[in-house]
């Protein structure tokens, strides 16, 4: 296995720039794993594959507006690029400018100082802020969205999900973008349960994988929570023959990362703190029947992931018809529901 496995070419078009109106508006391609089959429908119409006694596993994290700016004693900018917090004080960031060496005092526009605690590698960096800055993100705080949106977006909300309620995340978990509320309840009222689920994405997750053996990349921890009210769900669920259906990658980590605490006869338990799991083709899924998803960067872990459950050759095949059926890639794209 080689990472160059999972390169494909996207011409710069199919990059969704900005996102579609409604959310359900997006298309939906459904890939049967078995067969490899695909169909062509309107994510409004997710519920055709869906049925009672599943659940739907969503991850109710909320971006925050982690991109902020400031200056040193001298004047020069900096920004800063909030990744994961430590502790009240302490945030992991990447940060741009010169000199930003350890010690080095930086000032917020709203009165707040930080300080270069330890410099990690690349632009990376701890940042020790005078006290907890989330209750400044609002003023000061951009939302950060990927560098390959080029788009100015109007609404902030749009790169949110409908449910999002738990704030720590760098990026969005893109998949839940094409629900509504409306939605939702239609999903709920076939007798589909919903279980919320946590987890904290860090822009590692869209990094494309640089190493030429991807068992050798250093994958990105992430924070993530799954309660116990919601693995009795999930577990109920299961037992009773519904399926696991994760909505998103970040979604299908939490999960697969609770199967480590599952009592016997359970799918999952309850878990609080970092997740480092990294699924590669050859991963024995625990949890996950079928997964929502979007059109995933070349290289990157997600496609990974999605091969790992897919077959990579199976998971391309369906890339390449994507583009040439042009879909709308990357996180304000079309979905992909994996069965």
């Amino acid at each position: 296995m080689r990472t160059a496995d999972f390169d494909y070419h996207l011409p710069p078009e199919r990059i969704a720039q900005t996102p579609l109106e409604p959310r359900h508006a997006s298309r939906l391609m459904v890939l049967h794993r078995e067969t490899g089959n695909l169909e062509h429908t309107t994510f409004q119409k997710v519920t055709d594959y869906l049925r009672d006694g599943d659940v739907l596993v969503i991850n109710q994290t909320r971006v925050i507006p982690a991109r902020i700016f400031a200056h040193k004693d001298t004047g020069g900018k900096v920004e800063i690029l909030l990744l994961r917090r430590i502790d009240p004080l302490r945030w992991e960031a990447i940060v741009g400018g010169k000199r930003l060496i350890a010690g080095r005092q930086l000032h917020l526009e709203d009165g707040v100082t930080a300080r270069v605690e330890d410099v990690l590698e690349n632009s990376r960096r701890i940042i020790r802020f005078s006290e907890p800055v989330e209750p400044h993100l609002e003023a000061v705080g951009q939302m950060p969205l990927p560098p390959y949106i080029h788009e100015r977006l109007e609404d902030p909300e749009r790169y949110q999900t409908v449910y999002a309620r738990e704030p720590g995340s760098a990026a969005a978990p893109t998949a839940g973008l094409h629900f509504t509320p409306e939605l939702l309840e239609q999903v709920k009222s076939m007798g589909v349960r919903i279980a919320n689920v946590t987890l904290h994405v860090g822009l590692d997750t869209f990094a494309p994988v640089t190493e030429s053996d991807p068992e050798t990349h250093k994958i990105h921890t992430e924070w993530c929570e799954v309660t116990l009210e919601s693995a009795d769900v999930i577990n109920q669920a299961a037992r009773a023959g519904g399926r696991v259906i994760a909505v998103g990658t970040t979604s299908v980590r939490t999960l697969e990362s609770a199967a480590k605490t599952a009592q016997p006869g359970n799918k999952v338990g309850p878990i609080q703190g970092q997740t480092d799991l990294f699924i590669l083709p050859g991963y024995q899924f625990r949890v996950v029947d079928a997964m929502i998803t979007n059109f995933h960067l070349p290289k990157s872990t997600l496609l990974m992931l999605v091969s790992a459950f897919t077959g990579r050759e199976i998971i391309l095949a369906a890339y390449q018809e994507a583009i040439r059926l042009e879909y709308r890639f990357y996180s304000f794209g079309d979905a992909l529901l994996i069965l």
